[in-house]
């Protein structure tokens, strides 16, 4: 954690929504001002979409049915832990792009499913923001989650999380579901060992419930909407977090312990909007301080 350099992880499994969250970050930045430099955790895997392919299949004829995006042995946790102590010591530090797509590709002038070089963040941000699936990963060789001073979580329940997924990789990546129901199997052990582990060092999760039947998330034809959702809000240190002002600005909404309110799906925007402009003013504040 760095008071003159503060950096903002936004962590979530593949299908989470971790996407949508950033965009609501990006709105707060916008509005108050706030210049952020960011890291996408795809630029850490250790491979390109060709060498993993290639790599799954050694693995699996190996025996090895469950070589995934999420383990440690695809990923460059110490350089992703490097670039977050790097960003808190001297405000900048070294990052890449994974170029997803041919839109992507003609921007960055590489060819889809490969990396661009290593370049330096830009300078004079007023904070670092990361988004992806290890910004609080914590292993027996690195400990990522030290370096940041505000963690957020995006775990929708695992059906819904599944839904997402499978409606995400058939329409836009042209999948089938029986290959994305092959990716789930192959990604538990690591899911289990690596993604459920981050939600207990961050500091505030934001999980989604839907209010209807999710019991087979592989035939489901659609995705549950927000009006068909609840929100938990779970905070890791409720200390100074002004519930009472939240239950008023937030119709419908409830105390379901002491540290969580629970909201009404179509209220997200608005909840995060309200819990976390303050924490982030505070962030610029203390660095202004410093």
């Amino acid at each position: 954690m760095s008071r003159k350099h503060p950096i903002i992880s936004i962590t979530g499994s593949s299908g989470a929504g971790t996407t949508s969250v950033k965009r609501t970050f990006e709105q707060i930045f916008r509005r108050e001002n706030v210049v952020a430099a960011y890291i996408e955790g795809d630029a850490f895997h250790r491979y390109n979409r060709a060498e993993m392919r290639t790599r799954m299949a050694e693995e699996s004829d190996k025996g090895n049915k469950h070589f995934s995006h999420f383990s440690p042995e695809t990923n460059l946790f110490a350089e992703l832990e490097a670039v977050f102590r790097s960003y808190s010591e001297t405000g900048t530090g070294n990052t890449r792009y994974y170029v997803h797509d041919d839109a992507e590709a003609a921007l960055h002038k590489v060819p889809p499913g490969t990396f661009t070089d290593w370049q330096k963040l830009p300078e004079n941000s007023d904070l670092l923001f990361y988004e992806g699936l290890h910004g609080a990963v914590v292993t027996d060789k690195v400990n990522v989650a030290q370096y940041a001073d505000l963690k957020i979580g995006v775990v929708p329940v695992i059906n819904l999380e599944w839904i997402q997924k499978l409606h995400r990789d058939r329409s836009a990546r042209g999948y089938s579901t029986e290959a994305v129901t092959d990716t789930i199997l192959r990604r538990m052990p690591d899911y289990v060992n690596y993604i459920c582990p981050q939600f207990a060092e961050t500091d505030i999760n934001f999980q989604r419930v839907p209010t209807v039947d999710t019991s087979n998330p592989f035939i489901a034809r659609w995705i549950p909407t927000p009006d068909e959702s609840m929100v938990v809000i779970r905070m890791k240190n409720p200390r100074g977090i002004d519930f009472p002002y939240l239950l008023s600005m937030i119709p419908n909404s409830f105390m379901s312990r002491a540290n969580s309110i629970v909201i009404h799906g179509s209220k997200l925007d608005l909840a995060m909007q309200l819990i976390l402009t303050p924490l982030i003013l505070q962030l610029i504040e203390r660095k202004r301080r410093a």
